[in-house]
């Protein structure tokens, strides 16, 4: 793949990616805020180890890798937090995505990754369900979505694999079309024409699978000749937004929105009328690494709950910038559920902190791991999507 953009936020990096390691002073300030290390207190899981590691096969001091040094680059959330902390530049994720891909052409990628790829590029999604499923979210709506069959539209609505093929997620796939329809917006859905968007093969070590997904993908939205997809997907969104141009060296004349900078709009246009009759709730937000982090949009969801009558905001310590993983990226889940979980579970604890009942979120997957660990930690703290909060608020 080419080369992975700098996060919008982080200082713009001139050296090559390849050459990225040679600046990590190892100063050691990512392990304050490194998910994984914080959680096993082992060197090895730290983001300047995984830079040592890579320089010491890069130098020859490690000849042959092995399986388990390159699951020292597999086992990483990739969620940034390390990039932006670090004093020399050094973008640690974009270095771990390149280095992935170099352990994936020597045949030493984690089986569990694999079968994930495998899932994908055989079946379009990474469930490994008949892509044909991917409007079976639609069935117990009040009656069909009007975007289903359009041939065009102004507006795709790009569902992603979570929402549209796991149960626990279809609704915040409901929730939005419910939106947009309350919002008169001329939308439609792709259905099993739409592809997993490629991210997690790319971040896997396997550029060429995700480019194919990449530009399928691109010609069913022009197909529909829309100029904007709108995304309730973090990783979906930034991949689009950020990685799709680069990817596929060309300009793809389509505009990119997440669902809250979408929603937002709508609210602040009177498109989404409010009921005025709310109970009072406060709330905590998490901010999704790929939405926030790595693509800067953290305004747009706390201009929705601004719009909201009677919910109160309370943030967590680490917000914004800062923000804890939810335990679910960097295809972490596929490789070690365990190790993933045990990481939703300190997020969870910190929005049990706050006082809030609800945590919300602008992304299905941390919804999902949030609401797995509040139940696997007995944590009476609500999971839920921002766009199902907003449903709830119409009138």
């Amino acid at each position: 793949m080419t080369e992975p953009i700098d996060p919008p936020n982080h200082p713009p990096v001139e050296r090559p990616a390849e050459d990225d390691y040679l600046h990590c002073i190892r100063c050691g300030l990512c392990l304050a805020v490194c998910p994984l290390y914080r959680l096993t207190l082992n060197e090895t899981d730290s983001p300047r180890a995984r830079v040592a590691v890579l320089r010491a096969v890069r130098e020859g001091l490690i000849e042959e890798p092995s399986d388990d040094t390159a699951a020292r680059f597999f086992r990483c959330l990739l969620c940034g937090a390390c990039t932006f902390t670090c004093p020399s530049g050094v973008t640690v994720d974009r270095i771990l995505e390149l280095t992935r891909g170099e352990m994936s052409d020597q045949g030493l990628m984690p089986e569990p990754l694999v079968a994930l790829g495998d899932r994908i590029a055989e079946g379009h999604n990474i469930s490994g369900e008949p892509n044909e499923n991917r409007l079976m979210w639609t069935d117990n709506l009040p009656s069909p979505p009007k975007g289903i069959g359009k041939e065009r539209a102004e507006v795709v609505y790009f569902v992603g694999c979570v929402s549209a093929m796991f149960p626990r997620s279809y609704s915040v796939a409901q929730s939005f079309v419910e939106l947009l329809e309350k919002a008169g917006v001329n939308y439609g859905l792709l259905g099993e024409r739409e592809w997993c968007c490629g991210y997690p093969q790319a971040i896997s070590g396997e550029p060429d699978r995700a480019r194919k997904t990449m530009r399928h993908n691109v010609e069913a939205v022009r197909a529909m000749e829309a100029k904007t997809v709108v995304t309730t997907c973090p990783s979906c969104y930034h991949f689009w937004k950020h990685t799709y141009p680069a990817a596929l060296e060309e300009e793809i004349d389509i505009d990119v929105l997440h669902a809250t900078e979408f929603v937002a709009d709508l609210l602040e246009t009177d498109r989404l009328p409010l009921r005025d009759d709310l109970r009072e709730q406060t709330v905590t937000y998490h901010d999704p690494c790929d939405l926030g982090r790595k693509s800067g949009v953290f305004d747009a969801p706390r201009r929705i709950l601004a719009q909201i009558p009677n919910v109160t905001l309370v943030e967590m310590p680490e917000n914004r910038e800062g923000s804890h993983c939810c335990g679910g990226g960097g295809n972490l889940e596929s490789l070690d559920p365990a190790l993933s979980g045990a990481i939703a579970a300190r997020r969870i604890q910190q929005a049990a902190e706050t006082g809030a009942k609800t945590v919300l979120s602008a992304c299905q997957q941390c919804e999902r791991t949030l609401f797995s660990a509040a139940r696997s930690e007995r944590i009476r703290v609500r999971s839920k999507d921002i766009v199902e909060l907003v449903l709830e608020a119409t009138a």
